[in-house]
């Protein structure tokens, strides 16, 4: 095996610097890298995290290989992508962020499909007393009195994008727009509400359902925002050459019962 040079070292962590974030702990062996036989690095949106860890590990006991997950926002991970990282796979939580990686064709298009969907929802910390019927012109800015509504980033973040448009079209969004404490992803603006330091977020279904911490006041309907997917693809520059194998694991009974368990909406027929 070949030690890298420092100035190889120093390269490549500039280059992720430039990135924005360090995605994986730095590599310096060929054989510790996630390409060589230890399966697909997998980019995906931080909502995905419980159910993609559960099959992961399903998927490692049935094939023996190991799938690597890095889990942010949509839209950190595809300018990541974007920049260079070395993800074989990017899910995203919306169409927009894998349509950006599409029209620069840093997929093969031909190998994505929408994995599953979601639900929004309006949360509280499980002790509040707070009660709420999401509708047209519901006195959420009441409800929030001096606190702040956890949202994910609403100029870029899926989660975020959804719940804005989703406020703006129950005629919401102006009462609450100064009062919004925006988070780099959903998970961290589900952390805001399980802390109990904000009275109220918005988050997806599954999120909720996987925080003991939190209670769904309830759900938003889905005619106030644009469907809720995961399309998923193989990125362009991917060698791995079990990355379509994890991918089509992805559409077997076994996976999508597991998607399903956690509460996001199976789409594939199994």
């Amino acid at each position: 095996m070949r030690l890298a040079t420092r100035k190889e070292l120093l390269r490549a962590l500039v280059a992720a610097l430039a990135i924005g974030v360090v995605i994986l702990p730095f590599q310096t062996h060929a054989e510790d890298s996630p390409a060589a036989g230890k399966g697909p690095l997998v980019f995906a949106a931080a909502s995905l995290k419980d159910a993609l860890d559960t099959i992961n590990a399903n998927w490692k006991k049935e094939s023996g290989k190991q799938a690597v997950s890095s889990y942010a926002a949509s839209s950190a991970l595809a300018k990541q992508i974007e920049k260079g990282a070395p993800a074989d796979i990017f899910v995203s939580a919306d169409e927009d962020w894998m349509n950006y990686l599409a029209e620069r064709k840093l997929i093969k298009s031909d190998t994505r499909f929408d994995l599953a969907g979601n639900r929004l929802v309006l949360i509280a910390p499980k002790d509040s007393k707070l009660t709420a019927t999401i509708g047209k012109d519901f006195p959420l800015a009441s409800l929030l009195g001096d606190g702040r509504l956890a949202m994910a980033d609403t100029a870029s973040v899926p989660a975020g994008k959804y719940g804005k448009a989703a406020l703006e079209k129950l005629g919401a969004w102006d009462g609450v727009k100064d009062k919004i404490a925006q988070a780099e992803n959903v998970r961290a603006a589900l952390s805001l509400v399980s802390r109990g330091e904000a009275p109220l977020g918005i988050v997806y279904a599954t999120d909720a359902k996987a925080d003991p911490k939190v209670k769904v006041l309830d759900a938003f309907p889905e005619s106030t925002h644009a469907p809720i997917l995961y399309p998923i693809a193989i990125t362009a520059a991917s060698t791995n050459k079990d990355a379509p194998a994890f991918l089509a694991y992805l559409k077997t009974a076994d996976a999508q019962s597991v998607f399903e368990a956690q509460g996001f909406k199976v789409l594939l027929n199994y």
